[in-house]
């Protein structure tokens, strides 16, 4: 059924707790997983929402997701990619024909204030397929 799973990842600790969802999806359906890194840019201020890490940083966060992914036997593709958020996801999703997106959601959109900000509120709106959030 989900032939694709896209499984973008960050420092977060609810990336870390949504692997083991995608670890047991992506077995099940014997899907091909590809993990993304997007690393924001800034907007016209020159701030962004996340604290900006360096390229060594990136590689290793998708390197360490990608092997322990293998060692539950999940074979993973690994993309980084530079945009906004949200926006970067939804194309990648749409560029690998993914079936599924699986995030973690860090819980600020729960005001009206974080519906508005809220990266996984932007893709759920935006993707080109379902999304699974895992809280």
């Amino acid at each position: 059924m989900f032939k694709t799973v896209l499984f973008p990842i960050d420092q977060s600790r609810e990336s870390r707790q949504a692997a083991e969802t995608v670890a047991d999806l992506v077995k099940f359906h014997h899907s091909h997983l590809v993990i993304l890194s997007v690393v924001e840019t800034p907007d016209e201020e020159g701030a962004t929402n996340e604290p900006v890490l360096s390229p060594e940083a990136i590689a290793e966060l998708l390197q360490t997701a990608k092997t322990l992914f293998a060692q539950q036997g999940i074979q993973a593709e690994i993309v980084e990619r530079e945009g906004k958020p949200a926006f970067t996801i939804c194309d990648v999703a749409d560029e690998r024909n993914a079936d599924l997106i699986i995030m973690g959601c860090r819980g600020l959109g729960l005001t009206e204030e974080g519906v508005a900000d809220s990266v996984t509120n932007r893709v759920i709106n935006l993707s080109p397929c379902p999304v699974l959030i895992v809280p």
